[in-house]
């Protein structure tokens, strides 16, 4: 029985982080050594964290990760290692390198560059033009790198059919957004069964800046079965003993694949082969594999898990080590507590409240229950005296006319600038609390609420906070977040008996339409004929057109949706076309 030991390296990377990316490398080297493992791939450019975006257009940068790549060849005795690096030519190349005891053997160079959504390939790197297949222990495995696999020709077609690759190891970097681990499994499952081949995936995890990358890599038979699978949204290194010969039998039975193997044109992308000889184990007989059943959540779970994972990533990885948060006793304010609470842990988070003439005492004191709930600090600094001030300074230039917005964003602007001088004087980063609905509509104030080093749940639309809050408390099995915060209307408390819906439209009929136009690209017309009031519509496409301003000054914040608003959602500021 042809047999071989892979284990899937699911690492959190820090973009930049040269050396301490490699330390985790070679750590876990060291640990598939000792378990006897004859295989080790590492996610896409492990090295240098992903997306490493314009540091590419550096050269010491690339040289750099060259000379920590060659650091971790000499690592690798007795052990065979997939690890993805930047690769230099005549140009640059995203790329993996195939190490074999102590030696750089081949590199494989990804062919599909991405660039739509998140991702900017095209800018940066080469696409490659060669398929990779090895021969390791009598088993013919093949290489390849993230989009690559997404596609179901080549280089996957090549290596299966031409190269007769048992396994395909695919290293990636493919962030996460809610629903997209089912859709990937789904897909790497097709692609198993569709060529007769073992598929073994690892994916990144972590969090890099708006992104959340979340692991789930897993390995799938040659009939699209699940062998194993790692944690969700954690670091893990999971570990298989495949039957190679299970996966020869499959194909003996499988008329199709010798047919079109047949009638596969040779012209399709060169292939690259070469035979590895077998290196001693310093484990030998290796140890026996424990069961283990890997973390998963819920589809509520997952979101929230990103939501933590996210902040905790930005934070620490940034430098910071506690973080504010303006409490006002609503909804959004409090999601984004308990979210940095379960991230960074309670001592490392502090609330402001920041109560004015329009403050509710009701929100005061929700503000403070909950400041309880979770054990932090609350700070209560009111506004009042400000906000008087500003209006006695402004009153002569102000004077024979109404109030509106402009009283309403001031006092907005007083709390930011409160939240920012906290921030200068204890080196704390200010977490903002806008949701992905006002951010859409503009129902949100520069140099006010928007005032912040990271939106955490800038891309959560209202309904789906309420959903997430309502998870947390659940999950906890008690009121974290206060029942009154979950029930009472929403409202900014900037003028008296002030409600979000006097400005919105009810947040259930809103987030359709901002999902519709937002995420899907619907016209107005289309979006009408879902069951929309053609003016309710023509008014939030207006307001989402018209507020890319604000958008644009906004602070990042993690990625939830197929389509966040950011990198994702690309419009001109300047802009005259209106989508209706």
């Amino acid at each position: 029985m042809r047999t071989i030991r892979i284990a899937l390296a699911q690492i959190n990377t820090t973009v930049g982080d040269l050396e301490g990316n490699a330390q985790k490398i070679v750590e876990e080297i060291q640990r598939a050594r000792e378990m006897g493992v004859d295989l080790l791939a590492f996610p896409e450019l492990a090295i240098t964290g992903y997306p490493p975006e314009d540091l590419l257009l550096m050269p010491r940068f690339v040289q750099q990760n060259l000379e920590v790549l060659r650091k971790i060849v000499e690592t690798t005795r007795s052990i065979t290692v997939l690890v993805g690096f930047i690769n230099k030519k005549d140009d640059i190349y995203n790329a993996a390198a195939l190490i074999h005891d102590g030696e750089l053997v081949d590199i494989y160079h990804k062919m599909f560059l991405p660039n739509y959504g998140v991702f900017d390939e095209d800018r940066y790197f080469q696409a490659g033009k060669e398929a990779l297949v090895f021969e390791l222990n009598g088993v013919k495995i093949g290489v390849s790198i993230c989009e690559d696999i997404w596609h179901a020709g080549d280089p996957l077609k090549t290596e299966a059919l031409l190269g007769d690759a048992e396994i395909v190891v695919n290293i990636s970097a493919s962030p996460f957004y809610a629903g997209k681990r089912g859709f990937r499994q789904r897909m790497i499952s097709t692609r198993a069964s569709d060529n007769a081949v073992i598929i073994a995936y690892v994916n990144l995890v972590g969090g890099q800046d708006e992104l959340v990358f979340d692991g789930n890599s897993i390995i799938v038979d040659q009939k699209g079965e699940l062998i194993a699978q790692a944690h969700s949204l954690e670091e893990d290194f999971l570990v298989a003993d495949l039957d190679i010969d299970t996966a020869f039998m499959a194909r003996l039975h499988d008329p199709r694949r010798r047919k079109e193997k047949l009638t596969f044109r040779q012209d399709h992308i060169p292939l690259k082969a070469l035979s590895l000889t077998k290196v001693k184990k310093e484990v030998d007989p290796p140890p026996a594999l424990e069961k283990r059943q890997p973390i998963q959540y819920d589809d509520l779970g997952e979101v929230y898990r990103a939501l933590v994972l996210g902040t905790h990533d930005y934070v620490y990885k940034n430098n910071f080590q506690n973080v504010l948060i303006g409490l006002s006793g609503g909804i959004d304010s409090s999601l984004v507590a308990a979210v940095a609470v379960d991230a960074l842990g309670k001592e490392n988070v502090t609330g402001v409240a920041m109560p004015s003439l329009y403050t509710t005492k009701e929100s005061l004191d929700d503000a403070q229950k909950l400041a309880d709930n979770l054990g932090i600090k609350l700070l209560k600094i009111p506004i009042s005296s400000i906000f008087n001030s500003y209006l006695e300074t402004l009153g002569p230039h102000f004077q024979g006319m109404k109030e509106d917005a402009t009283e309403e964003n001031i006092q907005a602007r007083i709390r930011g600038n409160i939240l920012m001088a906290l921030s200068n004087k204890f080196g704390s980063l200010v977490l903002t609390t806008g949701n992905k609905s006002e951010l859409s509509m503009g129902y949100c104030t520069l140099y006010g609420d928007m005032a912040g080093g990271f939106a955490v749940i800038k891309d959560c639309p209202k309904t789906l906070v309420y959903q997430l809050a309502d998870y947390k408390n659940k999950k906890e099995g008690k009121e974290v977040i206060p029942a009154r915060i979950l029930q009472k209307e929403p409202s900014a408390e900037l003028r008296p008996n002030q409600k979000d819906s006097d400005t919105l439209p009810p947040y259930n009929l809103l987030d359709p339409i901002l999902q519709a136009y937002v995420e899907e690209d619907k016209v107005a017309d289309d979006v009408v004929a879902l069951g929309f009031s053609k003016e309710m519509v023509k008014d939030v496409i207006d307001k989402v057109d018209r507020n890319e301003y604000k958008r644009r000054q906004a602070p990042p914040g993690i990625k939830i949706t197929p389509r966040a608003l950011g990198k994702d959602r690309r419009l001109p500021i300047t802009n005259r076309y209106r989508n209706f």
